[in-house]
């Protein structure tokens, strides 16, 4: 079979890999849909030769790209319990491989394991830019029937991401929540946010993803580059008291500022975007108002599950996410596109 491969420099290569055979406790996937995520674009962007490096993987060792999995199990391994796969069952993969046996992999938070995480699909091990995956049994997650295929690629990372931020943030009916970045992953939060009937803020540099957000049911649009002071601003909408939550999505250091800032007295903050450093002034700016500060990594299988549920439930057009549907084929053009970093989300379709 033919996979996408992350060739360094900005380069994408298609390149030939035997198909795989499922082992023990495994399961192959024959992937519909493969998502592309922002922190992708860490190794698409990474020098040649850095690529193996970023990884901790030898040089020649070329893995697979995309962690965002869904499609449908072809073969199942020996000593995997039908109740975790059957062939024909429809599926998301948790894209992390953990021990399995520790607190936080039997809580289904692999990314989390004790051990070290064994392998992040598409990073570190053969991920779904490809037509079938390996994975263990353990990392499905069941794609519900009335989902596409898409939708179950968004939440296995930028969407089930946005669902457990606001989770962490406990989120509810009647706050107001101040979202910053409206890239994948903050336009998902945007969406839920919405849909769980609490009323949006949305703040970004770009105009065209700030239209996005309102038709994804942001109720207040903030441009941080066209006003004095976004926190005022956030304060203004919010009769001077201050959204009841932030999620900043954006890695931006003065976004994630403002995202402490702008919460009212007894408040919470929840980053999400990787990587980067952020600046706060502990007393003014956290303990004398009683705000709380949250780290979002991802989500659990049980998480993943949840979001997959509700948006199920309530018929939550999740594939209005994707502006772009590429075929492998298509992965270089895909890429140069998506590193723009201007457009919407793309997904690689089979």
């Amino acid at each position: 079979m033919k996979g996408a491969v992350f060739a360094g420099g900005r380069t994408v290569e298609l390149r030939e890999f035997a198909d795989p055979t499922p082992g023990p406790g495994e399961v192959v996937l024959e992937i519909k849909a493969s998502g592309m995520c922002g922190s992708d674009l860490k190794f698409y962007r990474a020098a040649p030769g850095e690529t193996a490096r970023n990884r901790g993987l030898p040089e020649g060792n070329p893995v697979i790209a995309g962690h965002e999995p869904c499609g449908v199990v072809v073969a199942v391994g020996p000593g995997v319990d039908p109740k975790l796969a059957r062939v024909g069952q429809r599926a998301m993969v948790h894209h992390y491989r953990g021990c399995g046996v520790c607190p936080h992999c039997s809580t289904g938070w692999m990314q989390l394991c004790l051990d070290g995480v064994a392998e992040v699909y598409g990073i570190t091990g053969h991920g779904a830019h490809a037509e079938y995956m390996k994975v263990p049994a353990r990392t499905l997650v069941t794609l519900p029937d009335e989902l596409s295929f898409e939708t179950g690629a968004a939440i296995s990372c930028g969407t089930g991401t946005a669902w457990g931020a606001l989770k962490r943030l406990e989120l509810a009916g009647d706050q107001t929540i101040a979202v910053f970045g409206q890239g994948p992953v903050g336009l998902s939060a945007t969406q839920l946010a919405s849909a769980m009937g609490a009323r949006v803020i949305a703040l970004d540099v770009s105009e065209e993803r700030l239209a996005r957000a309102k038709e994804f049911g942001a109720d207040v649009l903030i441009n941080p580059t066209k006003v004095d002071d976004p926190v005022a601003a956030i304060r203004e909408a919010t009769h001077g008291l201050g959204a009841h939550a932030s999620l900043d999505a954006s890695s931006s250091a003065e976004a994630r500022r403002q995202a402490v800032q702008c919460v009212r007295t007894w408040g919470k903050a929840c980053y999400v975007g990787e990587g980067g450093n952020v600046n706060l002034e502990v007393s003014p700016d956290m303990l004398r108002r009683q705000v709380t500060l949250i780290g979002s990594w991802t989500f659990s299988t049980i998480g993943q599950a949840e979001c997959a549920t509700f948006v199920a439930d309530r018929g939550i057009d999740v594939d209005r996410l994707f502006t772009h549907r590429w075929t492998l084929a298509q992965a270089a053009e895909a890429y140069s596109l998506f590193d723009k970093q201007t457009s919407g989300k793309g997904v690689i379709l089979f």
